[in-house]
């Protein structure tokens, strides 16, 4: 779904019409690399990857877009360190938990994806209560997507539409999309990843079939206001055919 925005040029006294994407999915990447290059500890980049998760969101949501998903812990993750992923564990935490009077302030809502039952002691519980504590909000949906990888959802579908007993012939795309995590969610518009990685990494796989993608040099902590009205920009110039003509 694209949005139609006309916004003010100032330089040509004329109004432009931009197409706004309504998702943008953000594979935040680089934040352990921001902080070797600045000799900090590997847990300092991990922090300001987390504060620039809390940020950048509004930017999109003052342009238009409704929808900012962002890839916070992939299923592989848990194969780092013991204390890099409690570390990981303890901020995700405080930005469903400590941050959410803020979220409520600001009228986001908030949307958790993954294998959330799997997650470490009671964040479970504190995913579900963030959800429904901003079911209500307007301003916004912020989709973090955790404990996630994009192979594990479809298997994840695919169990759940096994044990409701639908036959093979009944089971088309449409209903596989019925039973991915938060099917509400439409499909991202543009991915972006930064970091320079040239890959998903198992990012929305089921969803970015025509998701437009865009790779970005800076590393996750270096994102800044700017770099919203670049992807804006970007998108805007894409020519999105869905696989049909010209």
């Amino acid at each position: 779904m694209v949005l139609g925005i006309c916004i003010f040029n100032l330089n040509m006294d004329t109004k432009i019409k931009m197409n706004i994407p309504s998702h943008v999915g953000i594979i935040m990447d680089g934040n352990r690399r921001w902080a070797r290059e600045r000799n900090l500890p590997t847990l300092e980049g991990h922090f300001n990857g987390y504060r620039k998760m809390h940020q950048i969101p509004g930017y999109f949501y003052a342009e238009g877009v409704k929808i900012v998903s962002v890839y916070a812990f992939s299923t592989e993750n848990w194969n780092r360190s013991r204390d890099e992923v409690n570390y990981l564990m303890k901020l995700l935490k405080k930005a469903l938990q400590d941050d959410l009077e803020d979220f409520q302030k600001k009228e986001y809502r908030l949307f958790v994806s993954g294998r959330i039952n799997d997650l470490p002691g009671d964040l479970p519980e504190i995913c579900v209560h963030a959800m429904s504590e901003t079911a209500n909000n307007k301003n916004g949906i912020l989709n973090i997507c955790l404990n996630y990888g994009g192979q594990s959802e479809i298997v994840d579908a695919v169990k759940k539409i096994l044990k409701k007993g639908i036959k093979p012939e009944h089971v088309h795309r449409g209903m596989i999309r019925k039973y991915l995590y938060n099917s509400e969610i439409s499909d991202p518009d543009i991915i972006v990843r930064t970091s320079g990685e040239k890959r998903l990494s198992g990012f929305q796989l089921w969803r970015s079939a025509y998701s437009e993608l865009l790779f970005m040099e800076k590393y996750w902590p270096d994102f800044e206001k700017d770099d919203v009205q670049f992807i804006l920009k970007e998108y805007n110039n894409r020519n999105r055919r869905f696989g049909g003509d010209e």
